[in-house]
């Protein structure tokens, strides 16, 4: 019996506009999506993670454009506390690996409908909050749930430029 090849399937890509241009809120996980998904910890127990200035400059672009911005993490992290300092972001979730709750209770706060929220996440435990935001992504790379459930699966990986080319399509339904 031959062995059948494995088949390679197309990104997801094709959102309407109006959908990029409902969003208000891009919220995203951190490792995986604004990381390449590794963390270094040293022997002294100090961590790093490698962030891109690409997905950094499209999380600028967005807070110009008056969309908010957030990141929603299952772990704490001081590497991603700082980074979200530098970045300006406000509203910055850690420990919480009920990704869908709190994603729900941010929206909530925010005064915003499912349809006004983008989420990017690459895990299973980021599956059910993809789904319901108006507009789901994952990165390339993600566990088969989260593509699942995307709506958008950007060409550059994670921490590569994925996040930027997400931030880009909301830019550009805005004409800007």
């Amino acid at each position: 019996m031959a062995k059948s090849k494995p088949q390679i399937r197309k990104p997801k890509s094709a959102v309407r506009n109006s959908a990029w241009a409902a969003i208000r809120l891009f919220a995203m996980d951190v490792d995986g999506v604004l990381t390449d998904g590794t963390v270094a910890i040293s022997s002294d127990g100090t961590e790093t993670k490698n962030f891109s200035i690409l997905d950094g400059m499209g999380i600028v672009r967005l807070h110009k454009a008056g969309v908010a911005v957030a990141w929603i993490s299952g772990r704490p992290s001081g590497a991603t506390t700082a980074r979200a300092t530098e970045l300006r972001v406000a509203h910055v979730i850690q420990g919480r690996t009920d990704k869908l709750m709190a994603l729900q209770e941010l929206a909530s706060q925010l005064g915003l409908a499912a349809a006004q929220v983008c989420y990017m996440g690459d895990d299973d435990i980021d599956a059910p909050a993809i789904a319901w935001a108006g507009l789901g992504a994952a990165p390339a790379g993600s566990m088969a749930t989260a593509l699942k459930a995307a709506d958008y699966v950007p060409a550059r990986p994670a921490g590569r430029g994925a996040v930027r080319e997400v931030c880009e399509h909301i830019l550009a339904s805005r004409g800007q």
